[in-house]
């Protein structure tokens, strides 16, 4: 079953055009990168899937079971709470809050009482609040972070918060999962445990998960799907094998070496 599609989507800044007539789909449980040079519209395509820019022409559909959503017409937080997740390529974390409350806070979508409740500290109240900090510690001991979780944010190593946000994202209970440059600033090693984290975050979340990385190793090595943008146009698509040896992609991105 389809899960995402975008038909013509456009974002024109002024006369600048960053994205154009981008068509792109993901089936259930794929797992897809978006490759392609600095610059070339990657992060703004996030962007425009999450409701942070209204597209200037096209349409994102996007299915959960039986509902259909139309995302161009929605902001952020509904998107989030249709079933649609993201991290940041640079680290978006709550710095000043521990790294236990910065995956609270994204649960928040999720409590079932009312404000009643929350001003009596109701049975209800404090059945949910355990549920859900439960829930938050298995992501942490998920993310290997569960140890930390009294820490500052601010006080992880890079790698860590790199993991910290992508369990804030998963808090939020998604079925798709957009992370933007999750390897970035990560040695080898990093990143050989994190490729292994997101082929187990999928196949145990039942997870469609779009990939922005500049990191070819992981992404060949993981994604059934290629994107590739030039200038906000796909130039190609395909396999990783068929990507690889397409002269447009090499030309502008990949170079000879990768070949």
């Amino acid at each position: 079953m389809t899960i995402l599609t975008t038909m013509g989507l456009t974002l024109n800044f002024g006369g600048l055009t960053a994205v154009a007539d981008l068509d792109l789909q993901l089936d259930e449980g794929e797992l897809v990168g978006l490759i392609g040079p600095n610059g070339a519209g990657k992060t703004t395509v996030f962007n425009l899937l999450t409701g942070v820019y209204p597209p200037s022409a096209g349409t994102i559909g996007f299915t959960r079971g039986d509902q259909g959503y139309s995302l161009g017409r929605m902001k952020p937080h509904a998107i989030c709470r249709a079933g649609v997740a993201r991290t940041f390529q640079n680290i978006r974390l709550f710095r000043r809050l521990s790294v236990l409350d910065n995956v609270l806070v994204a649960t928040q979508q999720h409590l079932r009482y009312t404000l009643a409740d929350s001003f009596l500290h109701t049975p209800r109240k404090l059945r949910v609040d355990k549920q859900i900090r439960e829930q938050s510690m298995e992501l942490l001991r998920i993310m290997n972070l569960d140890g930390k979780a009294d820490e500052l944010a601010s006080n992880l190593p890079y790698g860590e918060q790199r993991r910290l946000e992508i369990a804030r994202a998963m808090a939020t209970r998604p079925v798709l999962l957009l992370l933007d440059e999750p390897a970035a600033g990560m040695n080898p090693s990093e990143t050989a445990q994190l490729t292994e984290l997101i082929s187990w975050l999928r196949s145990t979340f039942k997870l469609t998960i779009l990939l922005i990385e500049h990191d070819m190793s992981l992404v060949m090595s993981i994604c059934e799907r290629i994107y590739v943008l030039d200038h906000g146009l796909v130039i190609a698509s395909g396999t990783p094998s068929q990507v690889q040896s397409n002269p447009k992609v090499v030309e502008a991105y990949l170079g000879e070496e990768m070949i």
